[in-house]
């Protein structure tokens, strides 16, 4: 029943969540009428006429119901404070609603189908909160003039311009803007907040110059002819690259063509560097995907190894790209009709793969819909519907021969058409004050005249002082918004949020990823053995040292810190003639402290910090307070290493740890649609790892531990992929052990759910599975994210039953199968 009556701090409050309601109820109306807070969230409601008799209503929730056009009748509710009309289906907005809401502070409307807003919206004087995310919005010019706003949130509208008035607001704390095609200010700008767009503004004249850049990734599997073809169209005639000159982590390169600025990022092919890709591929990009067509076979494991894989990482990363197909190697095909015939196979191929994922996501979305329940599962229909919003476009195929001219200057013409087409780019046209490019440009000076050093790295205070003088005009914080402008568009790299790095910049960024390829790399035990005793000895270590290494590299994915501080040493003297040791020793780190290729690193959930130590020794000398302690072996202590999950080659003692799995665990199952990123597992095992010890992690499985309990996480790419998440029942005794279990399986997902963030094409669903053996029935959580959102104090599954039973009539006890908040 729902609550009437209800009273809380002597206001009147009303509950009516959840009631599959379809018209307003009789008592709400006959009895409510002094009611000051009304909740009607996840109904039917089409409409809510005879609302306006809650003449004392402050706060009305109408969020996830089935509203299509806005319930007007709102406009006599003269005392409403606080509105929520979010995840509904509203289009548009009629005038005269928002001038009589005088005293409205909060306004929900995200999630709905707006397009435009009213005009007289700016009236509502008193908003100071306003979220209009996820809505098809083309201008904010409504909003100007709402004196009192403090927050305002615009993501995932289709937003190309924002007004500068808006933006001279001093109330304003808060703006978001993520997920538009904006040119002004450019996304790269508004990613770092408001103070960045306010300066922008601030220093943008009448006539600022338009710009248009490209960042254009070489994308492919080992050997398919990307680096051929980067440094073909980078001097605009066929270059050969020999196998031996292959591309080893990432190169960049930069070129102007015609008014636009291509950024080349040309990505190594082989698997040991996909561990790194997530760092630099970013969204708005220009993908060319090369295929080597000399050994293309025309079947399903060779389509899904060559362009399958690169495509459905696409889908999932930036699902709005473009993608250009070009097939290489056309000179070693046996005629002209193989390559005709597999390029018909490729098209095919790749067309009833994209029509596959948005024929999935429709059944899917169309399955919720038709529950009986469906306005209780509004979160995971509108995560559908966003996917089905991007459009991963794939051009046309183009076959090239990089050896002749005539296929190069094809090639290029081609790119540069396709980039100009404002239908394929429609914010590759960005408006930037002429500052920007100024400091650019100092930049590139001061590295040519010497003041910056070859490698690029400046420090912040030294990089700064030399601009300035040059920009008296410009304060350190423009400076400092400009110097993050040009890290997002990748001209330099500026890890402010890492401590250890934030008073760095590496101006050539080119110079930091050849220091992350020192070590991420697919030839790494070969330069391990290059390791000459010169080198061992400059860190105190010892041949037999080396082996270890080598050892524990090919059977744990360990790699020592001392190995990792010769291979970089090695790369910044060898081919960067770098001999300042104190520069070397903030790079590499040393015994004392860890380098900043290994914050990096970290970071970018690449690798995991780890220890090596030997068991205690009972012959080891006696400790006394004063006196100088030797160790009895100092050989067998081992410094800390690295460890590299993604290169773990088994389970076996992640598999001793957990011993066998029991039908009356915690368990969940986290679906993931259409797949689970490559890479994902791992990075989501180093986030939760660095929370939890002990732990132990396997190829696709992990063991970790809180207090006495046991936790296993397992990745399954099965038919439906999913990953799982256990805690032992054993050692779970009472109901407060339990709550403390789900504790820590929430710290675990709500790492999972920020992860998936980073991958826009993915949507997620959560099980758990029944507890009855051979029963594949489910129990399918709704709202789950709320529970992660709001520091596990939602109402989530508040009123449950004591126990839950699923379709084929096995029970269990709720807190078995989800966390539960204590009913009031």
């Amino acid at each position: 029943m729902p609550l009437l009556n209800g009273n809380q701090n002597g206001k009147k409050e009303e509950d009516f969540a959840g009631k599959k309601l379809k018209v307003l109820p009789y008592e709400l109306l006959q009895r409510g009428g002094d009611a000051v807070k009304v909740d009607l969230q996840r109904n039917r409601l089409k409409q809510i006429t005879g609302i306006n008799q809650l003449r004392s209503l402050i706060e009305l929730n109408l969020s996830r119901n089935e509203f299509s056009d806005f319930p007007v009748d709102i406009r006599g509710l003269h005392q409403l404070e606080k509105l929520y009309v979010n995840q509904n289906n509203i289009k548009t907005i009629p005038e005269n609603v928002f001038p009589s809401l005088e005293k409205l502070r909060f306004l929900k409307l995200s999630t709905n189908r707006l397009e435009k807003l009213p005009q007289d919206m700016n009236r509502c004087q008193q908003l100071n909160y306003l979220n209009l995310s996820n809505n098809c919005l083309r201008n904010l010019d409504a909003l100007v003039g709402l004196s009192h706003l403090k927050e305002l949130y615009v993501e995932r509208n289709q937003l190309a311009e924002l007004p500068d008035l808006l933006f001279q607001n001093s109330s304003l704390t808060l703006f978001k803007a993520s997920g538009n095609p904006l040119r002004k200010p450019p996304q790269e700008v508004c990613a770092g907040g408001l103070r960045d767009i306010q300066s922008y503004f601030a220093m943008l004249e009448a006539n600022a110059p338009n710009v248009c850049t490209v960042k254009t990734m070489f994308l492919g599997s080992s050997m398919a002819g990307k680096s051929t073809l980067c440094r073909s169209l980078k001097q605009g005639r066929p270059v050969s690259v020999a196998k031996e000159d292959r591309t080893v982590g990432i190169e960049i390169s930069e070129v102007g063509c015609e008014g636009i600025r291509f950024f080349f990022w040309d990505f190594a092919g082989q698997e040991e560097y996909y561990i790194t890709h997530h760092v630099f591929i970013t969204a708005q990009a220009f993908v060319i995907l090369a295929i080597d067509l000399s050994s293309y076979n025309m079947d399903a494991q060779s389509f899904k190894e060559n362009v399958g894989f690169w495509i459905k990482n696409l889908q999932l990363k930036i699902p709005d790209s473009v993608v250009l197909l070009v097939g290489t190697h056309v000179d070693q095909c046996t005629n002209e009709n193989e390559v005709k015939e597999k390029k018909k196979h490729i098209e095919e191929q790749v067309k009833e793969m994209l029509e596959t994922h948005t024929t999935n996501l429709e059944h899917r979305r169309k399955n919720f819909q038709e529950m009986e329940d469906s306005p209780l599962y509004y979160d995971q229909i509108n995560q559908i519907e966003r996917l089905t919003e991007y459009k991963l476009k794939v051009v046309d195929f183009v076959p090239i021969d990089c050896t002749e001219q005539a296929d190069i200057d094809k090639l290029h013409t081609r790119i540069k058409n396709e980039v100009l087409n404002k239908e394929t780019f429609p914010s590759i046209e960005q408006t930037l004050p002429r500052c920007y490019f100024e400091v650019e440009n100092d930049i590139q000076d001061l590295l040519k005249n010497g003041d910056i050093a070859e490698h690029g790295i400046a420090s912040q205070r030294d990089l700064l002082y030399e601009l300035k003088n040059r920009h008296v005009t410009l304060d350190n914080d423009k400076l400092k918004l400009i110097l993050q402008y040009l890290h997002r568009i990748g001209v330099i790299m500026w890890y402010k949020e890492i401590p250890e790095l934030a008073g760095s910049l590496f101006v050539k960024p080119s110079f930091l990823i050849s220091l992350f390829k020192t070590i991420v790399r697919h030839d790494l035990v070969q330069e391990l053995n290059k390791i000459s005793p010169a080198q061992l000895k400059s860190e105190n270590a010892l041949a037999i040292q080396k082996k270890r290494w080598i050892s524990d590299y090919k059977d744990r994915a360990s790699l020592n810190n001392v190995a990792i501080r010769i291979l970089v040493r090695t790369e910044l003297q060898k081919n960067y003639g770098i001999t300042d040791e104190e520069l070397i020793e903030e790079v590499v780190g040393s015994k004392k402290r860890e380098g900043c290729l290994l914050s990096l690193l970290k970071h970018f959930d690449v690798c995991l910090s780890t220890k090596h130590n030997g068991p205690l020794n009972p012959q080891a000398n006696e400790f006394c307070p004063k006196k100088n302690w030797v160790p009895s072996n100092p050989i067998v202590y081992e410094p800390d290493a690295c460890l590299f999950p993604s290169y773990l080659p088994d389970n076996k003692q992640v598999e001793q740890k957990w011993e066998s799995d029991n039908t009356e665990d915690l368990n969940i199952h986290v679906y993931f649609l259409p797949e689970i990123p490559h890479g994902f597992f791992h990075r989501l095992v180093i986030r939760t790892c660095s929370l939890y010890s002990p732990y132990w992690i396997g190829k696709d499985q992990c063991v970790l531990c809180c207090g006495d309990r046991r936790f296993l996480l397992r990745e399954r790419c099965d038919e439906d992929q999913f990953i799982e998440i256990r805690c032992k029942e054993s050692e779970l005794e009472t109901s407060e052990d339990i709550q403390k279990a789900w504790g820590v399986i929430r710290e675990i997902m709500i790492r999972l759910n920020t992860l998936t963030e980073q991958w826009q094409g993915l949507y997620l669903t959560v099980h758990s599975p029944c507890k009855s053996s051979n029963c594949d029935e489910y129990f399918q959580w709704n709202d789950w994210q709320e529970w992660l959102e709001d520091s596990g104090t939602s109402k989530f599954n508040v009123g449950l039953e004591e126990k839950q039973t699923c379709h084929n009539g096995h029970q269990r006890r709720t807190e078995l199968l989800f966390p539960r908040t204590p009913d009031a």
